[in-house]
């Protein structure tokens, strides 16, 4: 019989204080390793010294190639997905996922493939629902998924994306997951093997993410090509069968939701139309400009003309203002 022993978090919006309750809650010399990713991006944390205080068990960011020890929490470093294979920490500057690094997904679904039924996923508050497609994931591979009372979250869109997308072994308000993962991990786990299709479905999917072999080949056995393009690269998204949430992902290994993905295509958008505002601001100042030469040229028709574009310059202004400042 195995033991769950590898526990990993992900949290995003008002993460931090739910972190900090979790670790505070696990207890002395955990016999599990923790491995966490709070959506970050490159921007410093100081989440490591925060949980190290706060907490019952040491937290550092990890070193690339770490041998992972239990009773250690190992916090995905900014700009960096945090990975785990053959027992040691992978971090991975590769593509965004949700248009974000660190990301949640690719940590829960190194954790079902390397470790399988001795994975527990937990998700936490956070906006959006990075992590929902990685609990399925674990869930897949046998793992067992810990979701927080959306009703209870700072922030539930993620916990409501997560048991949307698995039936949890708990869902439980923030101060219960602690005692929870703790059960969890003194369970034994009998030893059956999860579908091969699944394993097969998320190792192709980390292939991908990864770099390795022929990304497109990939992508057909386990998606198929969509209308849409990747807003990180331009390139053809493919749609991932049997997604929950529904995802796409390109041969470069950018991942979203269908969620995140009309969010990033519309602040894509959103900054189009204000260079496009900007564009026509020029236009109608240098039309001015150019109207004032003809006049004082002699050129009234040329004058008047430039003026009447310039109005017409005007008024699509007004509008493109109205529309970006009030929705």
């Amino acid at each position: 019989m195995d033991r769950r022993d590898v526990v990993v978090m992900g949290a995003s919006s008002g993460g931090v204080s739910a972190l900090l309750k979790v670790a505070a809650g696990l207890p002395p010399q955990v016999p599990a390793v923790v491995l966490v990713t709070l959506h970050i991006g490159a921007n410093t944390s100081a989440l490591p010294v925060l949980l190290s205080l706060h907490g019952n068990n040491p937290a550092r960011h990890p070193a690339d190639g770490e041998s992972l020890r239990p009773g250690t929490v190992y916090i995905a470093p900014p700009d960096c997905h945090l990975l785990v294979s053959d027992s040691r920490v992978v971090l991975s500057h590769g593509a965004k996922e949700h248009h974000t690094r660190p990301a949640i997904d690719p940590l829960f679904r190194s954790a079902a493939l390397e470790c399988g039924r001795r994975t527990v996923g937990v998700i936490l508050t956070g906006r959006g629902d990075d992590g929902a497609a990685g609990l399925r994931a674990v869930k897949d591979c046998g793992g067992a998924a810990v979701v927080q009372d959306p009703a209870d979250a700072e922030h539930p869109d993620m916990p409501r994306a997560s048991l949307r997308a698995v039936e949890p072994d708990a869902c439980v308000p923030l101060d219960a997951v602690a005692s929870t993962v703790t059960r969890i991990i003194g369970e034994a786990v009998p030893l059956v093997e999860p579908p091969a299709a699944a394993r097969e479905r998320i190792a192709r999917e980390m292939a991908v993410f990864a770099g390795k072999g022929n990304g497109m080949d990939n992508l057909d056995a386990i998606g198929r090509p969509s209308k849409f393009t990747c807003p990180d690269c331009g390139g053809v998204v493919w749609e991932i069968d049997e997604s929950q949430p529904p995802r796409f992902r390109c041969h470069t290994g950018h991942a979203f939701s269908l969620r995140s993905l009309e969010e990033t295509q519309a602040a894509i958008a959103e900054d189009a139309l204000w260079t496009a505002l900007r564009a026509l601001q020029q236009n109608e100042a240098l039309l001015r400009r150019l109207a004032q030469l003809d006049r004082a040229s002699g050129d009234a028709d040329e004058a008047q003309r430039r003026t009447r574009e310039a109005d017409e310059v005007a008024q699509e202004l007004r509008r493109l203002e109205a529309r970006l400042r009030h929705g």
